[in-house]
């Protein structure tokens, strides 16, 4: 990496750029003007009508980017996943990038956004990182629509006989509030309905926002919103959306969200972003939607998971795979020296000093990752994303590790060199997909109970001795059962930045548990949500957070977002 690209932050690099009018970016991937519906200058929205179209092409493959557990010292996924298909691109095949759309939350608090960086970014990146085309505003709406619908329900009679102590459906606003986590709606007297608890969720933990990723057509869209349990009744039974009669109106508010987005690269590579649910508390990839257009569109579809192999992958490869009937070709495995130092034991103070003993030790959690795409029978690759203080030492000292074990894996640089950055990457991948051969499948069956499920994903992901559960947990496995969910597959609500269920336990834990507090089951989106340790489904703002440094100036440009 140069010098001057160590100086330019992700914002300046993104400003420096000279993109296309999006037209030009359809028109590579032959998608008619009809197809196309502008949002300004440089971003568009695809219709419906574009997959109706190509559902007789044949699909291209798709590759999914995943990594190590997160930390503070970075990995970079998001960056390697654009890197990738700019350079699948650069050596000749027509590779389209299927991403998240970032939240309003972690962007205004700490984690940042999500859309790559340096020479490996989707642009505009400032206006994805914001408001985008209003994706996520629509679900927050829509969201929060059914919450004044149950209210007035109960207040205008309650005719459903809701059982106002048992309403699970919880409000969401984009944004990290801890404050908003519990409260009393209500007060003020009879003419301000009824008073009862109720809290706040952030916008991406909505299963809505779960619904929205997992729907194929707006008929599918309104079948699964009918399906949402939203409260029991006074005799304890479901009461869902269809039973209030409002699915038409929520669905009538997401039509436009439900269309995936079309940008570019800083390299022009066309890219679809598209839904956004966080992987430690929803399932945590791209709307099937982009995925599915994405493999249409091209002869290769790079498209990312949430957080680490343990979350995102795992939900995409149990979950929405299975729902999109279609299987990766090959998983990318990211890490970094910065995270394997982290992993092995070096606090974040000390990380510039070279430490190969740390990464040696820290790759026990890049094995378990592999560990854990290998049970699925997918032919993988690890992508060593370099950072600019990684000494050559340590970068050989996980490189050598992957040779003695036999593991494909590649050094890119796609932060500083955008796609020729990634193009030892990019064939590598390519070599690997011809020379492996590709055995998926789940890890678990419909048919399998919710608890074997559940012991399956801890012991064969996680690396758990066992799984506990609360005895409110306990007592909804048995309503569960009773009301004819246990084929659904598991989303695991669980700390992204241990294997375990426990946040400070790095590398890689063993003789540990998993311990399940609670079901959320979202019927409608088709899976349980299980919650382990204390992980939150709204977040908290940091002391500083990322807001601090934002500002716009006179000419109408963003400053000091990343």
């Amino acid at each position: 990496m140069t010098n001057k690209h160590e100086q330019l932050s992700d914002i300046e690099i993104a400003m420096q750029t000279e993109i296309e009018p999006i037209q030009k970016i359809a028109e590579k991937l032959d998608i008619k003007e009809d197809e196309l519906e502008l949002y300004g200058k440089y971003k568009a929205k695809l219709s419906f009508d574009l997959l109706d179209r190509l559902q007789t092409k044949k699909d291209g493959k798709i590759l999914l980017v995943t990594s190590i557990n997160p930390t503070p010292a970075g990995e970079g996924k998001s960056t390697v996943t654009v890197g990738l298909g700019q350079a699948l691109n650069k050596i000749g095949k027509k590779a389209i990038i299927a991403m998240r759309e970032p939240s309003l939350g972690p962007v205004m608090g700490m984690k940042g956004g999500a859309a790559g960086g340096g020479y490996s970014q989707v642009l505009p990146m400032e206006e994805i990182n914001l408001h985008f085309t209003g994706d996520l505003h629509a679900i927050t709406t829509a969201n929060n629509a059914l919450s004044a619908f149950i209210d007035n329900h109960i207040h205008q009679g309650n005719e459903r006989n809701i059982d106002q102590r048992r309403i699970v459906w919880k409000r969401v606003m984009d944004l990290n509030d801890r404050a908003l986590r519990k409260i009393v709606i209500g007060l003020g007297g009879p003419a301000n309905g009824i008073p009862r608890e109720d809290g706040f969720d952030i916008t991406v933990a909505s299963e809505v926002m779960a619904i929205l990723c997992l729907s194929e057509s707006l008929q599918d869209l309104k079948n699964k919103l009918s399906k949402i349990v939203v409260a029991y009744d006074t005799s304890k039974k479901p009461v869902t959306v269809k039973d209030l009669g409002y699915e038409g109106a929520l669905a009538l508010l997401l039509k436009d969200a439900l269309k995936p987005n079309l940008v570019q690269t800083i390299e022009q590579t066309p890219a679809i972003i598209h839904g956004g649910p966080f992987a430690n508390i929803a399932h945590g990839c791209n709307s099937l939607l982009a995925t599915k257009m994405a493999a249409k569109l091209g002869d290769f579809a790079v498209t990312e998971a949430g957080f680490g192999a343990d979350l995102g992958a795992e939900k995409f490869l149990n979950i929405k795979a299975q729902a999109g009937g279609f299987k990766p070709s090959a998983v990318v495995i990211v890490a970094t020296v910065r995270a394997l130092k982290m992993h092995g034991g070096v606090s974040k103070a000390y990380l510039s000093e070279e430490n190969s003993d740390a990464v040696l030790k820290g790759s026990e959690n890049l094995e378990k990752h592999i560990e854990t795409i290998k049970a699925f029978g997918l032919p993988f690759v690890v992508a060593v994303n370099r950072f600019s203080g990684d000494t050559e030492n340590e970068l050989e000292t996980v490189m050598k590790w992957c040779r003695d074990n036999q593991y494909p894996a590649a050094l890119t640089e796609v932060w500083g060199k955008g796609g020729a950055g990634g193009q030892e990457l990019a064939e590598t991948v390519l070599k690997t997909i011809d020379a492996e051969e590709n055995r998926f499948k789940p890890l678990y069956e419909a048919s399998h109970t919710i608890k074997e499920k559940i012991s399956t994903i801890a012991e064969k992901v996680y690396g758990a001795a066992g799984v506990i559960y609360s005895p409110k947990a306990e007592k909804q496995l048995i309503e569960m059962k009773q009301n004819g969910w246990e084929s659904f597959p598991v989303c695991m609500a669980k700390t992204q930045y241990s294997l375990s269920d426990d946040a400070g336990k790095l590398g890689r834990p063993r003789d540990f548990y998993i311990t399940i507090r609670e079901f959320r089951p979202s019927v409608g989106a088709g899976f349980i949500v299980a919650l382990t340790g204390d992980i939150l489904t709204m977040p908290g703002l940091p002391k500083k957070p990322s807001a601090l440094k934002m500002n716009v100036n006179n000419a109408g440009k963003a400053e000091g977002l990343f």
